[in-house]
């Protein structure tokens, strides 16, 4: 029986998922740790990880499924990683990490991204890079050089978080073009590395690593390694891809027209184009689709709030406490009308965002009356919010495309909430199928494909079915849209102050 390995190595946790390859079972499947992991804030708008950290609990999720499932690891025929996106790992000559990584909510490089797409141009910027410079990897690394010059001339490599694992399984220093793109480094008109990019950060190609093909075989498990996980040495890893083309590839979204939506920390719609097309402010993403190539382009167009689910978790920790656990938090908030009775909620308070052309206007309540309102409707002002501010993304990826009719997700995280199902399924006017699959079982399936189990993306979704369906509430269709141009106004107050 072949098995697949799949991980997912987040920002909150890391999952990990062993499936049988030939039917899509899940044998076993943990998280690890328990808690959320921490994010090292040493200034507002700061935010790092020890990529140890994750090593760490990549073993301890791989031990926590050899406990679930008595297994022999040489049945274990390839192992895919999934990652969280546009974080920068450096590391020296030995492979040793120079200093803390630099993850995807941090937003210390806004103004190197801004003054760079002046000095590049805008336009050729977008006609190569589909997007602006912005707060991504290539930005972070040139942040390093100006700001940390001596651990910066130390650096051997720059990596994303998944290429650090893969390197730590395979002591192989690799990326992928989809990776490239995440980094604002890959140039789509002549598909390979943005030099131009590089040059003007004044960033050697050198410490770029060796480009491999999504789906391949990436590097084999080290002796090393596999003491460490409890695994075979010689185990090919044969997929890695960033968190949302990775959700994307989970739930079979990989044609244009096809749309995932994530609601996890961060809230994310991802949308399939074959079309060389972009919006001109870099508000959403274009990246290359794990699946493309020059003959077959497809392209991931992505649209990031970062504000999602960890504005629903700071409500928990710190205005609900343990009085309530997250159904009973959701089953209160639906007690509340739609509208949430005028208090609107801004969610904004995790980083720059990308939909508001970068700014960092933290999060904020408003029309917050003390006769009124109560605990009930702040969760539901919550996430309302949250919808709220997917939908207004949303226009902006209609207007280059992008169609919502039937979208995908995975059963989980702010989605296992009907309220916010139903919410955003009304607003949108899109049916929301939803899925019990993640990210670590999207790599599983990534690993079947990249090393030959599967023949093709086509035949590695056996047993992938939708658990739930929801559809627009059109009975609330009106009062969504009224209690969207409220909160909408609200937003541009905001941004004109």
């Amino acid at each position: 029986m072949a098995l697949l390995l799949g991980y997912d190595v987040g920002s909150s946790s890391i999952k990990a998922t062993l499936m049988e390859a030939e039917t899509g079972r899940v044998v076993a499947a943990a998280t690890s740790p328990e808690k959320e992991l921490d994010i090292i804030a040493q200034e507002a708008g700061w935010a790092e990880q020890h990529p140890q950290v994750w090593w760490d609990h990549v073993k301890l999720a791989t031990q926590k499924i050899k406990v679930q499932a008595q297994f022999d690891a040489g049945d274990v025929g390839a192992i895919g990683i999934s990652y969280q996106m546009h974080g920068l790992v450096a590391v020296d000559k030995e492979g040793e990490v120079l200093r803390p990584s630099i993850i995807w909510c941090d937003s210390r490089a806004v103004q190197i991204g801004e003054k760079a797409a002046k000095d590049i141009g805008p336009d050729k910027c977008l006609k190569n890079l589909f997007n602006l410079p912005g707060n991504f990897t290539a930005s972070k690394l040139r942040w390093v050089k100006e700001n940390e010059s001596e651990i910066y001339s130390k650096i051997h490599k720059m990596m994303l978080p998944g290429d650090y694992i893969a390197m730590r399984m395979t002591d192989q220093i690799r990326t992928t073009p989809s990776g490239l793109s995440e980094g604002i480094m890959w140039d789509f008109e002549k598909d390979g590395l943005a030099e131009f990019v590089l040059a003007n950060y004044g960033i050697s190609a050198e410490l770029v690593a060796e480009t491999v093909p999504t789906f391949s075989i990436q590097g084999e498990l080290t002796t090393a390694a596999a003491g460490e996980l409890g695994l075979k040495a010689g185990t090919n890893v044969s997929y890695r891809a960033g968190d949302q083309p990775n959700n994307a590839l989970s739930l079979s979204v990989l044609n244009p027209g096809e749309i995932a939506v994530t609601a996890g920390t961060s809230g994310v719609v991802y949308g399939v184009s074959d079309k060389k097309d972009y919006d001109r402010l870099s508000r959403v993403n274009v990246f290359v689709h794990v699946n493309h190539s020059a003959d077959n382009p497809r392209y991931g167009v992505l649209l990031c709030l970062n504000g999602t689910g960890i504005l629903n978790s700071w409500l928990k920790h710190n205005f609900v406490g343990s009085d309530l656990d997250y159904p009973q938090m959701n089953d209160l908030a639906a007690e509340v009308p739609v509208g949430s009775e005028g208090l609107v909620i801004l969610p904004y308070g995790n980083g720059a965002e990308r939909t508001l052309e970068n700014r960092n206007i933290g999060a904020s309540v408003h029309g917050w009356n003390f006769n009124i309102h109560k605990k009930a409707h702040f969760l539901r002002a919550a996430q309302e919010g949250i919808v709220f501010a997917l939908n207004y993304g949303l226009g902006i990826m209609r207007d280059i495309g992008i169609e919502l009719k039937t979208v995908k997700a995975g059963n989980a995280n702010m989605f296992l909430s009907p309220l916010f199902a139903e919410a955003f399924a009304t607003l949108t006017g899109a049916t929301v199928q939803l899925y019990n699959t993640d990210g670590s079982q999207g790599a599983a399936r990534g690993a079947g494909i990249g090393a030959g189990i599967y023949r093709g993306p086509e035949d590695a979704f056996v047993g992938l079915k939708p658990v739930r369906t929801v559809e627009p509430n059109t009975s609330l269709t009106s009062a969504y849209q009224e209690a969207y141009q409220t909160w909408e106004s609200v937003l541009k107050r905001q941004l004109s102050a």
